[in-house]
């Protein structure tokens, strides 16, 4: 781990349980009181721990204070099945026609709105967003619909929903749609250790015994297999929100990897092309997740577009 990211004393965090939307969010908060805000918004299916604990400390240490939660029906917050149900496989068609989608439980706008409201429950007027791939997507909307709560906008391994954008390989499409063939743990450890060893970073490859020990804790953790299903289902239900993004105001920050295989870089380039003013950072050998090596790089890219608000 990189000097730079090793605290020098144990960290304070807190947790908790706010009420937002009509939900209940789980949260978790490190750094200064009185620091400026900065919230991280993580991807499909994924629990706030897989924020890089290394991550929030170093940016904590810049003076942030840094909140990451779980989404709706992921981790530690409220389930969102409002008995809708749906045709995962068609609706993605449908989407890549430019059809609209059948009804969803609930879809993209509805976790930005999520976000906004936990800010307000959290008493913050506003907040630095930082969003990795589906909260990237869901950053990107807040930043849109409410521009003055957002003071700057880091889009991580993201993208526009545009539907005739090349974004994924076929076989980590079908790999993420098809359920595997039982959820004892040993399964879906070793069923979560492949898919992030295939989305991973060629460039900077994480031991497969890290990647197994994650997944044995995040299942520990909450397993949730019909909440990441409906997230899925949000994402194919919003339709391309190019069109909005004209109305982000926030100094913006793209990141994406040139190694993505999950989101091909084409879908940050699209971001970074929509969003006024946007700078885009392309890196080598990344892929879809945030290894270790490439922590303090992105720290320094976040706080550095912190800065410019």
């Amino acid at each position: 781990m990189d000097a730079s990211l090793q605290p020098q004393t144990a960290p304070r965090w807190q947790r908790g349980d706010s009420k937002a939307n009509g939900l209940r969010l789980h949260w978790e908060a490190v750094g200064p009181d009185h620091g400026e805000p900065l919230m991280l918004i993580m991807g499909l299916g994924g629990q706030l721990i897989e924020w890089p604990d290394a991550l929030c400390i170093a940016l904590a240490a810049r003076g942030f204070r840094v909140i990451r939660f779980d989404n709706r029906d992921i981790g530690l917050s409220a389930d969102a099945d409002r008995g809708v149900r749906f045709n995962l496989r068609a609706d993605f068609i449908r989407m890549r026609l430019g059809l609209k989608a059948g009804p969803a439980n609930y879809r993209l706008y509805d976790m930005a709105q999520d976000v906004v409201e936990l800010m307000d429950a959290l008493g913050l007027a506003g907040a630095h967003l930082v969003g990795l791939s589906m909260g990237g997507m869901i950053a990107q909307l807040a930043a849109a619909t409410f521009a003055h709560r957002v003071r700057s906008l880091t889009s991580i391994m993201s993208g526009t929903n545009h539907p005739w954008t090349r974004r994924s390989r076929l076989d980590l499409l079908l790999r993420m749609s098809t359920p595997p063939p039982d959820h004892s743990r040993d399964t879906i450890v070793a069923h979560s250790t492949r898919t992030m060893q295939l989305i991973g970073s060629p460039g900077y490859p994480t031991p497969e015994a890290e990647l197994r020990d994650f997944a044995g804790r995040a299942f520990d953790r909450a397993f949730r297999p019909g909440g990441e299903l409906r997230q899925m289902h949000a994402i194919v239900a919003t339709p391309c929100f190019e069109d909005r993004l004209g109305q982000v105001t926030a100094p913006t920050q793209v990141v994406h990897g040139t190694d993505d295989p999950l989101l091909y870089p084409a879908c940050g380039r699209r971001s970074a092309r929509f969003i006024p003013g946007a700078r885009l950072e392309m890196i080598e050998g990344m892929g879809h997740d945030l290894p270790d090596a490439l922590l303090p790089r992105i720290a320094e890219l976040i706080a550095a577009n912190a800065a410019r608000a």
